[in-house]
């Protein structure tokens, strides 16, 4: 397991993700009232800080999981296993048809408690190829753990190994219970 993934697939974003962000939270914005304050603000500086967040958007489909990087002023990195990931969700709501985009929703085992998805993917370029992609890449990694199962020479090497294991203990106990008496 020490061998390094290999890259199959580097995810491209599209860059209407930058026009999105600056609508949708203007939107957000308009509707707070302190927003109304804020908001020529964010449109002077929402332009350059999301030109920067798109510049560090990265996705990769690797050889065992997917990984994704994002942030200007606060950096996140996520790393999920293959074969942790349970759904890929796409979501497409009025705004976003409008700008051409899509949301990949990546749901493990664990984001199902947590109430929410484990990582939200906005704007893949191809989104539905790339989630076919994770999908195969997915089978190919759950294939090869269930395939590596022991072999049944395996399994009887192991069942002879705790069969000695159980009968030193027993001996063990035995020497124990003579001393124990020899005391009394």
């Amino acid at each position: 397991m020490n061998s390094k993934a290999t890259v199959l697939h580097e995810a491209e974003f599209n860059p209407k993700i930058k026009s999105y962000l600056l609508w949708f939270s203007s939107f957000i914005l308009l509707i707070t009232v302190v927003g109304i304050v804020v908001l020529p603000l964010w449109w002077i500086f929402g332009t350059f800080y999301l030109n920067k967040y798109f510049e560090r958007l990265e996705c990769e489909l690797t050889s065992r999981s997917l990984r994704f990087k994002k942030g200007y002023i606060f950096h996140t990195e996520k790393t999920i296993p293959l074969d942790k990931i349970q759904d890929l969700t796409f979501k497409e709501g009025p705004l976003l048809k409008s700008f051409g985009l899509s949301i990949l929703r990546v749901e493990t085992a664990g984001s199902s408690a947590q109430g929410g998805p484990d990582l939200s993917l906005i704007g893949i370029v191809n989104a539905s190829d790339f989630r076919q992609m994770v999908l195969d890449q997915r089978d190919v990694v759950t294939d090869n753990k269930s395939s590596s199962t022991p072999s049944s020479g395996e399994a009887t090497s192991t069942t002879e190994l705790l069969t000695d294991i159980r009968d030193s203990l027993l001996r063990i106990e035995g020497k124990i219970d003579s001393g124990n008496s020899d005391i009394d």
